[in-house]
């Protein structure tokens, strides 16, 4: 059996400086997980994934995953693992700001989700790699390699574009403000906790695998529930920072080789998108998952990894 190394970073610091053309100054760090960032990038917590057989030990750029609006890398364990196993690449799997373990922020826009990308490369000395991300993801690691094509070897999107959005976007303010509202005692019980938000949601989300995407966010820790996404930052910079891509970027091009999927039941990423797309990422190619809706990667894995392998090997 092949063996694997994963590597957690629970969280790291706010860095406040960053010179775009990816050498950092000597910003001063912030210790305080939860502080504001004036605007600069944060460094990500993350999770890695590399073979620890000598043979699987090549020169090939690593993968960089992040994920979703309001989910994390622990969404992208069992993908990472496989995707690791499949390319012999080392994975990273990331924590966007804002979610997950990674720094808690009053701003949150797609430019700043590119710098922070740019900065984890940085950080651990990354001349280049291949950028993957889902959704929100999708849209970060867009904008990186349109702010700073010469350290993207590759583009992987799934199920998001640059130029249109679905319609069930309008319905994710209304999930937040469920989420805000929630009070919840310290004397319930975990699964009583879940099962009183999953009642809240229920209303607004049919899907029954959605809401519980959304529930595994809700940690307990120094004696109260909390989620482990900052609410309030992304309610504040929801419109028009996260539900629509930057309008300035769209008169960039990425000339690398970029890979669109989507989910064939999903309406993200929608086939009559693909010219004005390929204005943007001229090297493009779209494929389309049978079956699959916006979580694609959940929803089909097998088929998932089956698609992606090749278009992640050189």
């Amino acid at each position: 059996m092949l063996g694997l190394i994963s590597i957690g970073v629970k969280r790291g610091d706010v860095v406040r400086s960053l010179v775009r053309s990816v050498c950092y100054g000597n910003g001063g760090n912030r210790n305080n997980t939860y502080g504001p960032a004036s605007g600069g990038p944060v460094s990500m917590a993350y999770t890695s994934f590399q073979s620890t057989r000598p043979e699987q030990a090549n020169q090939l750029s690593p993968i960089i995953i992040m994920h979703g609006l309001m989910g994390s890398k622990i969404n992208w364990k069992s993908m990472g693992k496989a995707i690791n196993l499949k390319t012999g690449r080392q994975v990273y799997t990331v924590d966007a700001r804002n979610h997950g373990d990674s720094p808690h922020t009053d701003h949150h826009s797609y430019p700043l989700l590119a710098e922070d990308l740019l900065f984890f490369l940085h950080e651990h000395n990354l001349p280049q790699a291949v950028l993957m991300g889902h959704s929100m993801g999708g849209r970060a690691v867009m904008a990186a390699a349109l702010i700073e094509p010469s350290v993207v070897e590759k583009l992987v999107v799934l199920d998001i574009s640059p130029v249109g959005t679905s319609t069930s976007i309008s319905t994710l303010p209304r999930f937040l403000e469920i989420m805000r509202k929630v009070t919840l005692p310290p004397t319930v019980n975990i699964q009583e906790a879940r099962t009183h938000i999953d009642n809240l949601l229920q209303p607004v989300i049919q899907d029954a695998g959605v809401r519980q995407f959304l529930i595994s966010n809700l940690i307990f820790a120094e004696n109260e529930y909390r989620w482990r996404l900052n609410l309030e930052g992304i309610a504040r910079n929801f419109n028009p920072h996260i539900s629509t891509f930057p309008a300035a970027l769209t008169s960039k091009v990425f000339e690398g080789e970029t890979a669109f999927i989507g989910g064939a039941l999903s309406d993200y990423l929608r086939p009559e998108d693909e010219e004005s797309i390929e204005a943007i990422f001229p090297q493009a190619s779209f494929h389309y998952l049978e079956g699959a809706a916006h979580w694609l990667h959940a929803d089909k894995p097998r088929e998932f990894l089956e698609l992606v392998t090749p278009l992640l090997n050189p």
